[in-house]
């Protein structure tokens, strides 16, 4: 089972280990953090736009369109309510090589990235504690 680790550096910063990869996870100076890194809500954000990017990109080799320029630019909203939560998220893709013709099956195929389709229907997450401290 894949595995993801982030352990606590310094105030707000964390560093985050995924299969040898390092990424540090911070806050921005004004919410107290250093900003030396992305937020975990960012990151949640890229990684729906990294999916659907990912998803474009092999949906135009498949089909020997050019992939040169392929961009996903996402735009977030927190939700107006509690929970806290991100409510709203807009991806424009860019894919200056695909056909008008193609379209519609691009976009099928985008659509339903990993990412995309675990936030349709959403994972069980399951959140054990463990503490040096024993019960008493």
């Amino acid at each position: 089972m894949p595995n993801v680790t982030v352990r606590l550096e310094e105030g707000d910063r964390f560093r985050a280990t995924i299969r040898g990869h390092r990424l540090v996870i911070d806050q921005p100076v004004e919410d107290g953090g250093t900003d030396a890194g992305p937020t975990p809500t960012e990151l949640f954000v890229a990684g729906l736009a990294s999916c659907v990017a990912f998803y474009a990109e092999r949906y135009l080799r498949r089909h020997h369109l050019p992939a040169d320029g392929l961009a996903v630019d996402c735009t977030y909203a927190f939700g107006p309510d509690r929970p806290s939560r991100v409510g709203s998220i807009e991806c424009i893709v860019r894919a200056p090589g695909l056909p008008a013709s193609r379209r519609g099956a691009f976009l099928a195929v985008i659509d339903h990235c990993t990412v995309h389709n675990s936030m349709r229907q959403a994972p069980l997450v399951q959140i054990e504690v463990l503490s040096s401290e024993r019960a008493a």
